[in-house]
């Protein structure tokens, strides 16, 4: 199953993927009617920054999530065909369970509908907005073997080229 990854070498913090990710997730589909919408649009990736580094994070769509334990109503599932975490909002008390239990922040709080938000990975588009956005191409969608092999052979290039004093 492909996994959104990030290379957080190449993340310039410039927030296109939660402008893209709110668009997506806007009426309109557009930026400039999701601008002009009654009711905001809200991202499900956040840009986090701090010493230097920067990370667009969104849900992990862990295999034993413990958002989907923690739900009391079943709003939280893990999608039988797909295998990535969804949220039914009409099934959502919002009792914010799933906010405090996820280790990586990546659910927030709709407060004006009372439910949890979250990345649902764009199911219906063939890559995340988020990736599609991303200027640097840090953000990509991949199979996690091909993330791994491609860190790999970036850090041979990189300790051989130390070796070489370059």
């Amino acid at each position: 199953m492909k996994q959104i990854l990030v290379d957080i070498k190449k993340c310039l913090a410039c927030k296109s993927c939660e402008i893209a990710c709110a668009v997506t997730h806007s009426e309109s589909k557009s930026l400039i009617g999701a601008v002009l919408q009654d009711k905001k649009p809200r991202q499900r990736v956040y840009v986090e920054a701090g010493d230097g580094i920067s990370f667009p994070l969104q849900c992990r769509h862990c295999e034993d999530p413990r958002c989907v334990s923690a739900c009391m109503s079943g709003a939280m599932y893990t999608d039988d065909q797909t295998g990535l975490v969804a949220n039914n909002p009409d099934k959502c008390v919002g009792c914010w369970m799933c906010v405090m239990v996820c280790p990586f922040g990546a659910i927030t709080q709709d407060t004006e509908q009372k439910i949890a938000q979250k990345c649902e990975r764009c199911v219906d588009l063939e890559e995340p907005a988020c990736v599609m956005a991303c200027p640097t191409k840090a953000i990509k969608f991949l199979d996690i073997d091909v993330f791994s092999k491609d860190a790999r052979l970036q850090y041979l290039t990189n300790f051989h080229l130390k070796e070489e004093g370059k």
